[in-house]
């Protein structure tokens, strides 16, 4: 096996917006950290069942399999909150309380992780984390199920409130490899699983857990290719969300019209809204939460916050 590589990360600071998640956000922190966190989910054994819960072979057996909606009116902020929210209410972002879940040798204040060992459970690769504004994407928090695969597979009929609970709840939230997630996307299992295969049964049957507890359909070819992967770890457990409410749909019944989670949300309409002004020093490829927005590199490049055909998610890019 070759050696891990080595290299050095940097996260920009985010920018944190409040709005007022209960502490469900911060319980759920805590018990998904044995899943993702302390026992290093790079781990090459993936097969041995976790504590409690249902298989997620069975669990995949109740979801719903519809087609894939399309993706109209799909704005990361506007529909998910921005990133990165003080979801549950502890003084730090949801970056911040990831990072400092799923790192080791962590060393920065209580809110902000200045440095770290990512061990990354994508690629197997070890990572040194230097928190700073020059490589902000060389690590990267990955919604597990992304956000605009729940978009097209139920979240557009949910209240904002839902959406912002599953943009932040650490069941679904994962420190990666930042270029790997890149190359993700907004895929599913069909078309995109860890290049690590020793660890793609837990990914998939946390996959599996958040569509459950959201009540999220499958496709039907994402579907087969959660089987196939679950085929070889039948007794993985799904892991359970402590801030959305499951909801079994059973197969050929349909999930009720609204579903509600067990946290309340309350964006003030007097908020802030995050603003870059106009000219402001940018770096290309970083994530942003203002879309529209425009900047400029050290180069002097033109940037916009905006997403692309491959990717729902808010970055800078090219304004020309």
């Amino acid at each position: 096996m070759p050696h891990p590589r080595r290299r050095p990360a940097v996260i920009a600071a985010p920018i944190v917006l409040v709005v007022l998640l209960a502490g469900a956000v911060a319980t759920g922190l805590a018990a998904a950290g044995g899943a993702w966190g302390s026992s290093h989910p790079s781990a090459s054994t993936t097969s041995a069942p976790e504590p409690g819960g249902a298989t997620a072979l069975a669990v995949l057996a109740t979801l719903q399999v519809k087609g894939r909606a399309p993706m109209t009116g799909y704005v990361r902020t506007a529909r998910f909150g921005a990133a990165w929210l003080d979801a549950d209410r502890n003084g730090c972002d949801t970056r911040d309380d990831i990072l400092r879940r799923d790192l080791t040798n962590v060393t920065g204040t209580r809110c902000t992780v200045s440095t770290g060992v990512l061990h990354d459970p994508y690629t197997r690769a070890t990572i040194d984390f230097v928190r700073g504004a020059r490589t902000s994407a060389a690590v990267q928090i990955d919604h597990v199920v992304p956000l605009g695969d729940a978009w097209q597979t139920g979240a557009q009929g949910w209240t904002q409130a839902k959406r912002i609970a599953l943009a932040n709840d650490p069941i679904n939230l994962l420190a990666v490899d930042g270029p790997t997630n890149e190359q993700k996307g907004d895929s599913d299992a069909a078309s995109w699983l860890p290049p690590n295969t020793g660890f793609r049964c837990s990914y998939v049957a946390h996959q599996v857990g958040v569509k459950h507890a959201y009540g999220l359909w499958v496709t039907g070819a994402e579907k087969a290719a959660m089987q196939r992967i679950l085929g070889g770890c039948p007794t993985v457990t799904a892991p359970t969300s402590t801030v959305a409410k499951p909801v079994f749909t059973g197969p050929g019944s349909s999930p009720p019209a609204a579903v509600t989670t067990s946290v309340s949300v309350s964006t003030p309409a007097s908020a802030p809204r995050p603003s870059i002004a106009s000219g402001a020093v940018v770096h290309a490829g970083s994530y942003c939460s203002r879309e529209g927005a425009s900047g400029r590199t050290a180069t002097g490049g033109a940037e916009r916050c905006s997403t692309s055909a491959t990717d729902s998610r808010l970055r800078w890019r090219s304004a020309g």
